[in-house]
């Protein structure tokens, strides 16, 4: 049977509002959170059973196994730097892109990473059971005892140092990030023309699938990796009244060609 651990959250932002209820689907005990906004916080424990909350960061007297900080990236290190830990907690952040020694300011016994890869909203619910959770951790005990508490929680859980999740933080943020502010610009231009951006759903989801399925490489598609210029220009054409839409074209179009057709000394193939 899995150890059962008492947990205290601190922030009431998107990550803490998907992760506290996992923690507590999988049996665990969220003790206490605490929160700059004590309206986010009255709501995030409206989705808990019985945490209390806590009005600063002194934690000296709350019995807990593990404290997690799911606050803004720039935001752990003021928090590591004001919070007094119970003995025998492991204090850990939840950031992709900050290191392990972002909480080398805090008196813990231990601190880690728990870092889970996803998108977090509010407005949509997520299968946190099918997220991947990156540990690390200042001990052996400590990174045992986290990928413990992971694995009760999702399927896939593994090891990961701070310089590699810095690599995956960024890809993330370019498949995910990017991608999806590349839909608002789309959605922007259909918009701008009374187009329905519904429209464009089932080649969204396609372009998804299909990436995943055969890998990105082998998914692209379109004029640029086709050395369509005559179709590209057309679309600058389209875009002379909007240069910051124009810039982004006009350089992922450039990247794409670059990356498929890269030109000999006597080819040049810049738009």
């Amino acid at each position: 049977m899995n150890k059962l651990y008492k947990v205290a959250i601190i922030g009431t932002g998107n990550v803490a509002w998907h992760l506290a209820p996992a923690i507590e689907n999988a049996g665990h005990k969220v003790m206490t959170v605490y929160g700059r906004d004590a309206k986010r916080g009255a709501q995030l424990m409206n989705r808990l059973y019985g945490a209390e909350w806590k009005p600063d960061l002194d934690f000296s007297d709350t019995k807990v196994d593990i404290i997690l900080i799911c606050v803004s990236d720039d935001a752990i290190s003021e928090v590591a730097k004001e919070i007094i830990l119970p003995d025998g907690a492991i204090l850990a952040h939840t950031s992709g892109a900050k290191p392990m020694g972002e909480l080398s300011f805090a008196a813990a016994d231990a601190h880690g990473v728990f870092y889970p890869l996803q998108t977090f909203s509010k407005r949509k619910e997520i299968e946190v059971e099918e997220i991947p959770f990156l540990i690390e951790a200042s001990s052996d005990w400590a990174s045992q005892k986290l990928l413990n508490f992971a694995a009760t929680i999702s399927q896939t859980v593994r090891a990961m140092d701070s310089a590699q999740r810095r690599y995956l933080h960024l890809s993330a943020v370019f498949a995910c990030n990017f991608s999806n502010f590349m839909m608002l610009r789309a959605s922007q231009i259909m918009e701008s023309q009374g187009l329905d951006f519904e429209l464009l759903h089932p080649l969204i989801a396609e372009t998804v699938n299909k990436t995943l399925e055969i890998g990105p490489k082998a998914a692209q598609t379109g004029p640029a990796i086709r050395k369509d210029v005559q179709t590209l220009e057309a679309h600058l054409d389209l875009l002379e009244d909007d240069m910051d839409k124009a810039k982004v074209y006009r350089a992922l179009s450039q990247q794409i060609i670059d990356e498929w057709h890269r030109p000999s000394e006597e080819e040049e193939w810049e738009l």
